[in-house]
């Protein structure tokens, strides 16, 4: 067979679920080889992931690439569908990197192991299925097939409160799931063809009212998973209570997977209902991060505190997607990627130092910067990092999003400034509860209970080469963000100019609105449709 002609969509989503089935069978008392078992396919998998994209993708193409459709229940119209573009082409390396890393960080798990790696692997099977998916069926049988695990890894190998975390989660994401299946098949039966294919379904033309309330179900959705304020308080809880390695997952993985399909399902294939959606996109994209950032300072559980920052670094993706800018978009791309691998390093340091210390309070680790001083070294890399450090990718992307708004020429002057003004209010109080987390876990008061001579060791060859892996592309895609925005570029181009096309239509047939009075540039409702598009190009 042709290289080109090989399943590699299939056989990366695959190899994983296939190498879980065969974990009951394997010959372990203690765990040990299971655990070996799971690096090596976690690796196997990563590995055919670089070879495929490496050989055989075309980053000048927006299209979809490696293309694989069969019938899989025709009955209902499902089918195995499979592509990959620039939108999701980087979020299934950071997949792939996230997820290898935890199963090495969960080295020590001696509770169930082969179930433990089992879950690991089915979840990351599924998550690589939802970057994937071509079709809404199966879109929605791989989201949902990610909770499951998600649920037992925190409610079984969590902490003091793990059940009350992990039913918390699965009731929000369940709930949230119901809105994909009716506005998909609300778009499936709309017109005269009935279809889940996702291009077919973004080539049709949906009456307002019904692309409006699709729109909102999505975003209601997607804004669990994200999440956005008010759907985001599942988010602390299973933080909080989830261990390292899912931790790992939950803020590097799943959290990209509500950014991911915002732009591919409200922008991409809803640009008329993106249009009066977007300033709220804007407006809460604002509110997380102010609302994130301030309740970080009020906790005193390192995961929590870790858990309220991506609250924040999230508010960055949405007004990226607002700002209706190539720019923009493109910050919103990177900063997904950017975040997913701080919060994954600093979450996995958390991990370090529980177990040291058997603890997350921050008033109980006072003083082990003393005898932890490498591990010290690599939380300030990651704060420095994720409070957007000029030279670490964290600054890159938020500098992106922040030109993406300031210059897009759909909002009106003073919106763009209260929106820039309360974002830069953000971004100030990131490093004051930074800092002072490391301040108070390092070298704050040492705690009674806490004896660092006899308990607190420094971070073993594992764990540094674990932070290692994750801060070498962070500081990497600081110096040289080229490394990750032309996997994307040519698609962000694409996305922001075919949403920028109906801008102008809406704005005339409305011209006395709330929106196109002041949200909306006053130009744009006079703007022709085709000097648009050449502006965005």
């Amino acid at each position: 067979m042709n290289v080109v002609e090989f399943p590699w969509l299939t056989a990366i989503i695959a190899l994983p679920l296939v190498a879980a089935l065969a974990i009951p069978i394997i010959p372990d008392k203690e765990g040990k080889t299971v655990r070996w078992y799971g690096l090596g396919v976690a690796i196997a998998d990563f590995a055919l992931m670089i070879y495929a994209f490496w050989h055989n993708y075309d980053f000048q193409s927006s299209t979809y690439q490696f293309v694989e459709k069969y019938s899989w229940v025709p009955q209902i119209g499902l089918n195995w569908s499979v592509a990959v573009d620039g939108l999701s082409m980087p979020l299934i390396l950071l997949t792939g990197l996230i997820n290898t890393l935890a199963i090495f960080a969960a080295w020590k798990v001696t509770n169930k192991p082969r179930l433990f790696y089992g879950l690991m692997m089915v979840m990351y099977s599924a998550q690589l299925g939802v970057f994937l998916a071509q079709d809404l069926l199966m879109f929605f049988l791989m989201w949902e097939i990610e909770l499951v695990p998600v649920y037992l890894l925190i409610s079984i190998w969590g902490g003091a409160k793990r059940r009350y975390a992990a039913t918390k989660f699965i009731l929000y994401t369940a709930a949230a799931s119901i809105f994909i299946l009716v506005a998909g098949f609300a778009m499936a039966f709309s017109g005269d063809t009935v279809t889940f294919d996702i291009a077919s379904l973004g080539m049709k033309q949906y009456p307002k009212a019904l692309e409006l309330l699709v729109y909102a179900c999505f975003l209601i959705a997607f804004g669990v998973k994200l999440p956005i304020f008010p759907l985001h308080t599942w988010l602390p809880d299973a933080h909080g209570e989830a261990s390292a390695p899912g931790s790992m997952i939950l803020a590097g993985v799943l959290l990209k997977m509500g950014g991911y399909a915002l732009i591919r399902f409200n922008i991409e294939m809803l640009p008329n209902a993106h249009v009066y959606f977007a300033p709220v996109l804007a407006i809460l994209g604002v509110v997380n991060i102010v609302y994130g950032a301030c309740c970080a300072f009020a906790q005193t559980n390192l995961k929590r505190r870790l858990a309220y920052s991506s609250i924040a670094h999230m508010g960055f993706v949405l007004i990226g997607l607002a700002s209706y800018t190539e720019i923009g978009i493109s910050g919103a791309m990177l900063q997904m990627v950017s975040h997913g691998l701080i919060a994954a390093s600093l979450f996995f340091l958390s991990g370090v130092t529980y177990e040291r210390t058997h603890t997350l309070m921050m008033d109980k680790m006072g003083g082990i910067g003393k005898v932890m001083p490498r591990t010290f070294a690599l939380y300030t890399a990651g704060a420095m990092a994720s409070l957007a450090l000029p030279g670490m990718s964290g600054f890159v992307g938020e500098l992106m999003v922040f030109l993406g708004i300031a210059t897009s020429d759909v909002y009106s002057s003073s919106f763009k400034v209260v929106v820039v003004l309360l974002s830069a209010v953000g971004v100030i109080l990131t490093p004051i509860y930074l800092l002072s987390m490391l301040r108070q876990v390092f070298y704050g008061k040492q705690s009674e209970d806490l004896h660092l001579d006899a308990v607190v060791s420094d971070v073993k060859p594992r764990e540094l080469f674990i932070t290692a892996c994750l801060l070498l592309p962070i500081i990497g895609i600081g110096f040289y963000p080229k490394l990750v925005t032309q996997t994307y570029d040519v698609k962000t181009v694409e996305v922001a100019t075919h949403a920028r096309q109906v801008l102008p239509v809406v704005a005339r047939q409305q011209p006395t609105s709330l929106y196109s009075q002041i949200f909306t540039a006053p130009t744009l409702a006079n703007a022709p449709v085709d000097s648009l598009v050449n502006i965005s190009k």
